[in-house]
């Protein structure tokens, strides 16, 4: 007979070493939580999912109890609402600022919809502050304000479990924790390779996007869509945030099959290319006094055709090769191996995406 516990009245099998969190997760029962990251070895910090347990003189926490038969539980009580409606308090009252801007991050709007669930009160408990913006860290990708910082290891603990990287760590005890890259310094001197796992897990926004939150006045609202990054092999799935016609930032898919929330650095970062000021807007072709002029399409096209023709009719068609970019999307890529393979009856043609 299966093993079965029951939530909220709800009687549900699960299979041994699962977690209460994940279990209820599963049968859909919300239970709130600030430190937990489906990615990450569950870690218990926040103490926002406890629920209460028969036969346990106080609430344990569901992200690290395993579930075993015959459990009873309870996800949401008057005594466990009050609970975490204090404890987000508490964590609310020493932050500079709840409402941050989405362009932030992935997940740094979690605090703020928990504040707003709850109706806590910010200013409860107010007082001194842990957290010291690293302002001295010019880095163009990452943000490190920490007066927005919770403790809540997420950061800490991607960069570790999933880059393997260890560039981020904690340092200090209670009141005075930290989080700080190697010896305190700038990340670009740490072993970071500025993925953003670590901005796109933070619960709060300590950690933010540079690059996106330049977009932050520009009125329009953020959309986005999803992708495939054309940087390498991989096929990591991207979620493209725009504003109008403007890119202005770009994050992991959470549910990408091939990537499930990871990017390397220039998938995440490298885009500006997309608007900048250098790119072509016309056609250029090449003068008889052997510079490059502005042209039409048409014209443009037809000294590429007339190149063409004359190179496979003087050389045959192995003399033609093509390399596709990165930099085009997918639907480029598979256009030009079709010119080539259809076209010219030859598989000479790369990218350097390959991996």
């Amino acid at each position: 007979m299966a093993d079965t516990i029951t939530i909220d009245d709800v009687e549900v099998g699960f299979t041994p070493g699962e977690t209460v969190y994940k279990i209820a997760e599963r049968i859909e029962k919300e239970v709130p939580t600030l430190c937990y990251d489906p990615r990450l070895e569950p870690f218990g910090s926040c103490r926002l999912c406890v629920v209460e347990l028969d036969g346990a003189r106080t609430p344990v926490a569901s992200c690290t109890t395993r579930a075993e038969d015959g459990m009873v539980v309870r996800t949401k009580t008057d005594d466990l609402e009050r609970y975490r409606k204090t404890l987000l308090e508490m964590v609310a009252s020493e932050n500079r600022e709840i409402e941050v801007d989405p362009l932030r991050g992935y997940a740094s709007q979690e605090l703020t919809n928990l504040i707003d669930q709850y109706g806590a009160d910010t200013d409860r408990f107010e007082g001194s502050q842990s957290g010291c913006t690293y302002e001295a860290d010019d880095n163009p990708f990452i943000l490190r304000d920490y007066d927005l910082c919770i403790s809540c290891n997420r950061c800490v603990r991607v960069c570790a479990e999933r880059e393997g990287d260890y560039a981020i760590s904690i340092q200090g005890r209670g009141f005075n924790t930290q989080i700080t890259a190697e010896f305190g310094g700038l990340l670009k001197d740490s072993s970071c390779t500025f993925c953003g796992q670590c901005v796109q897990t933070c619960p709060t926004g300590a950690l933010a996007d540079k690059k996106a939150l330049r977009a932050t006045e520009l009125p329009e609202p953020v959309e986005m869509t999803r992708s495939v990054c054309p940087y390498c092999g991989v096929g990591c799935s991207v979620d493209l945030m725009t504003k109008g016609d403007k890119l202005v930032g770009i994050q992991p898919a959470m549910d990408g099959p091939a990537n499930q929330g990871a990017l390397c650095v220039k998938g995440q970062f490298a885009f500006d290319f997309v608007q900048h000021r250098d790119r072509l807007e016309l056609p250029l072709v090449r003068g008889e006094d052997g510079a490059l002029h502005e042209t039409d399409w048409d014209t443009a096209l037809d000294r590429a055709a007339e190149g063409f023709r004359s190179t496979v009719d003087e050389h045959g068609r192995h003399a033609v090769y093509a390399v596709a970019s990165g930099r085009t999307p997918s639907e480029a890529n598979y256009v030009i191996q079709k010119f080539m393979r259809a076209g010219f009856g030859t598989n000479y043609i790369d990218n350097c995406s390959r991996a």
